[in-house]
């Protein structure tokens, strides 16, 4: 399938690493450069657009990041055991 040869593709580009540990290693090295990009991207947000488009797309990911959390585990019988 072209999706699993597209993902093989990037695996070996990042270096045979999941997408996560890398992101999670920025996120500590790089935390002033996050702090101030998601203020800044909160502070462009309240000024370009109205407050309740942005209080419904901030419940549509927090509910989806809940969602995630409680439903994504190694003990949930999928094929992650």
């Amino acid at each position: 399938m072209i999706l699993e040869r597209i993902y093989v593709w990037v695996w070996k580009r990042i270096g045979g690493r999941p997408w996560t540990y890398i992101i999670r290693e920025g996120w500590t090295r790089y935390q002033f450069f996050w702090i101030v990009a998601l203020v800044s991207l909160g502070v462009w947000l309240g000024h370009h657009h109205e407050w309740q488009t942005v209080l419904t797309g901030w419940l549509v990911f927090s509910a989806g990041y809940l969602a995630g959390h409680l439903f994504w585990s190694t003990g949930s019988g999928g094929d992650n055991e």
